[in-house]
């Protein structure tokens, strides 16, 4: 496998930015001051011209439904042709090196860290490493030519940015929520790293402190509060950012910007620049940053005052549709519990203290490392409680697995019959054939 989760997860931001991006040019409103089914005019101006409207569409059935169905159905959500699809299609996306200047920024702080960036593969052969940094500088040629074309464009009143907002308040925009989408990226990161520190090591900085005191409290059930939250802060920043840095078409007697085709011009109008530059600069730089130095990214007021805001964000309701959707797609999909093939969690510990060795190294897989893009597992102490917290839950997954164990009696009672079928015609059976059907009975649960 190597270091495909860091490509896949470099190259699936990408692309989650990019439909964003194509999502804020789909719903962008016309200037003609026609109504949108007949909806009072300060509606309108409230939901459709601000993006309101489609980030809420956007967050509850595209980001947070998904995300419940995931978290707690994990193998049967990825047991599909299209998630199979997205994972090579994110790789893909990684190997045409527009992202490889990221690595840059991963191999100078795992440096800065003080610990060698750790890998997977074997290292590279003369011929990769050209082709590497090859990409690295094609990588970083775009990223500057991007910001060439966003800058001039917010400069010059050239984006869908709202046309009362001027070009340098536009510009502060800009940089500010790159900012913010930069934090909440990090802070996901660096909450999982410092889970597994004691109160004692957290303690030593007093904002990390005053942070984690919040994010921990009670049974730990603000995590999931905030990744809601997050999901719901960091979705709506993502459609300012596109209308902000989406680049709109020439209007009479203006140039193209650049002097760039009439086709290249086009192409700077679909928002992919924005994307990729919100992709490297506001999203995976800042993960990395959080990845090599967790403690000093939550010593900061700001992360203080960002993970109260997600909390407030989620205590709204504003996206509880999300539930309803997801109970919509589970049941249409007809995903279950990953404790249906796995065991619950008090039968997995036992397991483990059973059989030490067949989960051994679980936990050093997926810890938070410098340089690396994916969060920690958290485990106890401090677990972050059973997915499965009230008696609506625990109901269901008592069902689906009573459903489960009737598919083995059936396939069972099956096997049964083609024996006895067998042994009813007096078939010349050799031994080894029964003791096959037989051992196949035996290894059903």
């Amino acid at each position: 496998m190597g270091d495909n989760l860091d490509r896949y997860l470099m190259g699936r931001q990408f692309m989650v930015l990019a439909l964003v991006f194509v999502e804020n040019l789909s719903a962008h409103p016309k200037d003609d001051g026609a109504s949108i089914l007949g909806l009072p005019e300060v509606v309108n101006d409230i939901l459709i011209k601000t993006g309101l409207a489609i980030f809420f569409m956007t967050a509850m059935i595209a980001k947070i439904s998904a995300q419940v169905n995931a978290s707690r159905c994990m193998l049967d959500y990825v047991n599909n042709w299209f998630d199979y699809f997205t994972v090579q299609t994110a790789r893909l996306i990684e190997v045409s090196g527009l992202l490889h200047c990221c690595y840059v920024v991963q191999i100078v702080f795992a440096w800065l860290a003080g610990k060698p960036l750790e890998s997977s593969e074997a290292p590279r052969t003369p011929i990769q490493s050209v082709f590497f940094w090859f990409r690295v500088l094609m990588s970083t040629a775009i990223l500057c030519f991007a910001l060439a074309v966003t800058f001039y464009a917010l400069f010059n009143e050239r984006t869908t940015m709202w046309s009362s907002v001027p070009p340098a308040a536009a510009v502060v925009l800009f940089l500010v929520f790159m900012a913010v989408v930069g934090m909440l990226e990090g802070m996901q990161i660096a909450f999982f790293a410092v889970a597994k520190m004691t109160e004692e090591e957290r303690a030593q900085h007093h904002w990390a402190k005053k942070t984690c005191d919040i994010l921990f409290e009670g049974d730990g059930r603000n995590l999931p509060g905030f990744m809601v939250g997050r999901q719901m802060c960091v979705t709506l920043c993502f459609f300012i950012v596109a209308r902000v840095t989406t680049v709109t078409a020439p209007e009479e007697g203006e140039d193209n910007i650049f002097g760039v085709s009439n086709s290249m011009q086009s192409f700077l109008e679909t928002g992919l620049l924005g994307a990729l530059i919100t992709t490297i600069i506001a999203s995976i730089t800042w993960q990395l940053v959080a990845s090599a130095f967790p403690m000093a990214f939550l010593s900061t007021p700001l992360t203080y005052f960002l993970l109260r805001f997600c909390l407030f964000l989620e205590w709204t309701g504003l996206c509880q549709g999300a539930w309803v959707v997801a109970r919509v797609q589970k049941m249409m999909s007809r995903y279950k519990y990953d404790e249906v093939y796995i065991g619950t969690a008090e039968e997995r510990a036992q397991k483990h203290r059973e059989d030490p060795e067949s989960v051994k190294g679980d936990d050093e897989d997926y810890n938070v490392r410098p340089g690396h893009l994916y969060p920690g597992v958290p485990t106890l102490p401090l677990d972050f409680g059973l997915r499965m917290h009230t008696l609506e839950e625990i109901e269901e997954l008592e069902k689906e697995l009573i459903e489960h164990k009737e598919e083995v009696q059936s396939r069972i009672d099956q096997l049964e019959k083609e024996k006895d079928k067998l042994l009813s015609k007096n078939s010349p059976i050799k031994g080894a054939d029964l003791e096959d059907v037989k051992v196949s009975m035996s290894k059903m649960p």
